[in-house]
C-alpha cells in the first residue's frame, strides 16, 4: 500500500470517509488502507467532519495557489483588454456615412524642378469614418479661409449625405471664436467639431494616413 503524508483528499472523499466511519462502521484502520492515507490523517478527518467541514479552509499548496493567481490576473488583464477595445470601437468605428469627418492638412512636397524660395501649396483632405469616402483640395495656405473652403466646396457641396462631425488636430485652420471662418461654416450647417488631444495627431490615424499616401504619389 502507498500510503504518503501529503496525499490530498478531496470534499468528495472526506464526505465519504465521514458516511463510511458512521453509516458503514469501517474501522479508521480500514478507510486508511481504502483512502491510501495514514490513520492520523482519518482521524483528522473525522475530527473536522464534525464541525461540518469538509472542505480544506485554506490551501498550502504553493502550486494551487500560483495557478489561482494566475488565473485572477489571466481574468484582469482580459477584462481590460476588452474595455479598451469596447472603447476603441465605440471612438473610432461609426455606424453610418457623415456620422464623422476626419480632416488635416499637409503641405505638398517640392517637386523635382521647384526650388525651396518657391511658393508651396497645402493639400486638405477629409475621410468619411464609416464609408471611407474621401475627398481633397488644393489651396495655397492653410489658413481659415482656406480650410472653410475646402470645407464647403470639395466636401459639403459634393457629400450625398450630412456631416454631423469634424474631426481634426488643433491647427489653427480649425479651431478659433465663432467669427473664425471655419468654425462658422460648421456652425451654419450644424455641423460638430472635434478635436485631437494635444501632442497626440495619432488619434487622428485616419486623415494621417490618407495624407502619407498622397505624398508618396505626388513625390
Amino acid at each position: 500500500m502507498n500510503i504518503h503524508k501529503k496525499t490530498k483528499l478531496t470534499p468528495y472523499h472526506r464526505q465519504e470517509i465521514w458516511r463510511l466511519y458512521h453509516k458503514e462502521k469501517i474501522t479508521v484502520t480500514d478507510l486508511a488502507k481504502r483512502f491510501m492515507v495514514s490513520r492520523p490523517t482519518i482521524y483528522n478527518v473525522l475530527k473536522k467532519a464534525r464541525l461540518k467541514l469538509f472542505v480544506p479552509l485554506t490551501s498550502k499548496n504553493e502550486r494551487y495557489k500560483t495557478i489561482r493567481y494566475g488565473i485572477k490576473r489571466l481574468v484582469k488583464v482580459e477584462k481590460s483588454i476588452e474595455d479598451k477595445l469596447r472603447r476603441q470601437a465605440k471612438r473610432y468605428n461609426k455606424t453610418y456615412p457623415g456620422e464623422m469627418l476626419h480632416v488635416d492638412t499637409k503641405r505638398l512636397p517640392l517637386l523635382k524642378n521647384e526650388t525651396k524660395q518657391q511658393t508651396r501649396e497645402y493639400l486638405f483632405v477629409g475621410i468619411d469614418d464609416f464609408s471611407r469616402e474621401l475627398y481633397a483640395g488644393i489651396y495655397p495656405d492653410k489658413s481659415q479661409f482656406s480650410a472653410a473652403q475646402f470645407l464647403q466646396n470639395d466636401v459639403l457641396t459634393q457629400c450625398p449625405y450630412t456631416i454631423e462631425c469634424v474631426y481634426s488636430d488643433n491647427g489653427r485652420e480649425y479651431q478659433g471664436t465663432s467669427e473664425h471662418l471655419f468654425v462658422k461654416t460648421c456652425n451654419n450647417h450644424r455641423i460638430n467639431q472635434k478635436f485631437t488631444k494635444p501632442a497626440c495627431p495619432q488619434t487622428n490615424g485616419k486623415a494621417e494616413r490618407v495624407i502619407r499616401t498622397l505624398n508618396c504619389d505626388v513625390a
